[in-house]
């Protein structure tokens, strides 16, 4: 017989690995921006200084502006009590059992049942369904993966993966300019070339890492949301139900992308990658899970 899973023992499992896999990614962003500058002024000193200080100023920037930003390249309107009253009283239930403040609450115009959580902090934060999930699914239902975005609020997944955003496009944006000033500068450094093959090399994998790993934080948290949200509400097997029933549906919410798609509750694109490519967890395996406890 499977050994059954204790909520708080899953919780914090995915807490340990999160940190792990943010943590990589923030020295990945440092060291790359620290070589390229490396390679401009040909002091270290120098440009681990600088790498300090655009490094914090971007990622600052891309966190206070990030919730904003993402709400809006999804298309989502703030949500009225007057229309959604049943969705405002199950989410102001959620975030007093998770002391939590109230979220703000968002509609997509979209058929495609899912939803997302987003903001900087739980003071700070928001909820998006689509007008599919309000339509598809049950009350229950609709408890179980409110009770699972609300959990991704109180964690703080929400700054994880705002963060994470910040630090794959600063990670992109570093190496291009790298690849960039080598092209233009004809490959001759009085670094060497080993410095310069080495550098290039970093430039191109690094994007590609820290994108894996963004995925690789993602489906921890998805996880991690998943056990919360299940001790939440007490019934597993409601947010097993939900998560069946979103994953039969075959039509992808059409402002969602790949920016945006490791935030959502169930895969938007509905795109097949596995493995280290996909933005969330097997299916099979989240409902597995969520049985076991």
């Amino acid at each position: 017989m499977d050994e059954r899973i204790h909520f708080f023992d899953a919780i914090e499992s995915n807490k340990r690995k999160s940190l792990i896999l943010m943590g990589a990614m923030l020295f990945l962003s440092f060291v790359l921006c620290s070589f390229i500058f490396y390679y401009i002024t040909g002091e270290w000193a120098i440009s681990v200084f600088i790498s300090i200080i655009i490094s914090a100023g971007y990622i600052y920037l891309s966190y206070n502006s990030g919730t904003k930003l993402i709400l809006q390249m999804s298309n989502a309107k703030k949500a009225s009590k007057q229309d959604n009253p049943y969705l405002f009283n199950v989410v102001e239930g959620l975030a007093v059992s998770a002391q939590i403040p109230m979220p703000e609450i968002y509609i997509i115009d979209d058929p495609s049942p899912n939803a997302f959580a987003t903001g900087k902090d739980p003071s700070h934060s928001a909820v998006a369904v689509t007008t599919g999930l309000l339509k598809e699914l049950n009350n229950r239902e609709l408890s179980a993966v409110m009770a699972h975005e609300i959990s991704h609020i109180a964690n703080y997944d929400i700054r994880y993966m705002v963060v994470a955003v910040a630090v794959v496009g600063f990670i992109s944006i570093i190496g291009y300019f790298f690849s960039r000033s080598l092209l233009f500068s004809g490959g001759g450094s009085k670094k060497g070339g080993a410095i310069i093959i080495i550098g290039i090399v970093f430039a191109i994998l690094a994007p590609i890492f820290a994108e894996l790993v963004r995925f690789a934080i993602s489906r921890e948290r998805e996880y991690l949301a998943d056990a919360n949200g299940a001790r939440l509400i007490r019934d597993p097997s409601a947010l097993a139900s939900a998560l069946e029933k979103i994953s039969k549906i075959s039509s992808p919410v059409k402002n969602a992308n790949p920016t945006t798609a490791p935030m959502y509750f169930s895969n938007p694109l509905k795109k097949s990658a596995i493995g280290l490519f996909a933005s969330h967890p097997p299916v099979e395996k989240r409902i597995e899970r969520l049985n076991r406890m």
